[in-house]
């Protein structure tokens, strides 16, 4: 065990060693390539239809272009590395950028799990509190909401790849993971690694734990005023809009969710399965979100229509050609 007197000693990068063995591997990562390129212009696309409508500058829409915009760096923070490190074959990432990809992702990540809470929050003030909802959610609360997460979430998220930047690395280089993942690079460190495992430990239980019940309790809510109504017609339509967030988030916490607690629990998962499972669960829900969720909203697609109308209306003739 190195002493605290002791040099840091810190390498000029890691090796991405994960999949290696998995055939066929290079395609798997043209497969999330393909998911990756949808996933930019579904996200851009309604990034931008929400930025220039103004019509669109309500709560709701807020909530669900800050969810586009994480979904965007979340997947950029790991395609373009994997195409690199599988397709270009070249698996060396420099030490200074591990810990820069380490952060994005993980900080993201989270993001992801936080803005699916505050779509559920928004759901749960339309159907439980219609008549006090625009005086409830406002656009002013809903960007304090928003900009409280992001700040807080993302100085939470520092600190795992700060502290294992400092450690000394003095055997192994080899990151068995598809990315450089934490858990897999603090292994092979050889500081010692007890207080910065605790701490990832109990804080990636807590907001695992934490995103998940402020959903399930907005649901119940939900489910409480739902079956209030006396109307049928009514508690199809409330239920319809909360069924795709309700895909999103089973997507997007299962696997995780999973993965992360059998791993505590001491459980050996193979590598490979831990990196598909992970990828796949960091990597659809981005896809999917603009497609099942935010450009199926009748506010998106009214937009979509009367931006066409539109530019078929300026260039008649040039469309008939």
């Amino acid at each position: 065990m190195q002493n605290s007197s002791d040099l840091i000693i810190q390498p000029a990068g890691f090796y991405i060693v994960a999949l290696n063995s998995m055939p066929y591997s290079n395609v798997y990562v043209m497969f999330l390539t393909v998911i990756y390129v949808i996933t930019v212009m579904c996200n851009v696309f309604l990034i931008a239809i929400i930025f220039y409508d103004h019509r669109l500058h309500v709560p709701k829409f807020m909530a669900v272009g800050s969810l586009a915009f994480v979904d965007l760096v979340l997947s950029t923070s790991l395609v373009p590395g994997m195409i690199k490190t599988y397709i270009v074959l070249d698996n060396f990432v420099p030490f200074k950028l591990c810990f820069v990809q380490m952060f994005t992702y993980y900080n993201f990540l989270s993001l992801e799990s936080f803005c699916l809470c505050i779509l559920s929050y928004d759901r749960f003030i339309a159907i439980c509190f219609p008549l006090k909802q625009k005086s409830i959610n406002t656009n002013i609360r809903m960007a304090y909401i928003i900009c409280a997460i992001w700040i807080l979430n993302s100085i939470r998220s520092l600190y795992g790849p700060s502290s294992i930047s400092t450690m000394s690395f003095c055997g192994s280089l080899k990151v068995n993971s598809y990315f450089c993942d934490f858990a897999p690079v603090l292994r092979l460190s050889c500081s010692d690694i007890t207080a910065q495992w605790n701490l990832a430990t109990t804080s990636s239980t807590i907001f695992t734990v934490l995103p998940l019940i402020f959903i399930f309790l907005t649901y119940i809510g939900i489910l409480i005023s739902v079956f209030r109504m006396k109307s049928n017609q009514s508690r199809f339509k409330a239920l319809a809009t909360c069924s795709e967030h309700l895909v999103l988030v089973a997507i997007f916490f299962i696997p995780i969710f999973i993965i992360f607690n059998l791993g505590l629990s001491g459980f050996v998962i193979n590598p490979n399965v831990r990196a598909v499972c992970l990828s796949l669960s960091s990597l659809l829900p981005p896809c999917l979100n603009p497609i099942l969720y935010s450009l199926k909203t009748k506010e998106i697609q009214s937009r979509i229509h009367s931006l066409l109308i539109k530019r078929l209306s300026v260039h008649p003739l040039k469309n008939m050609h």
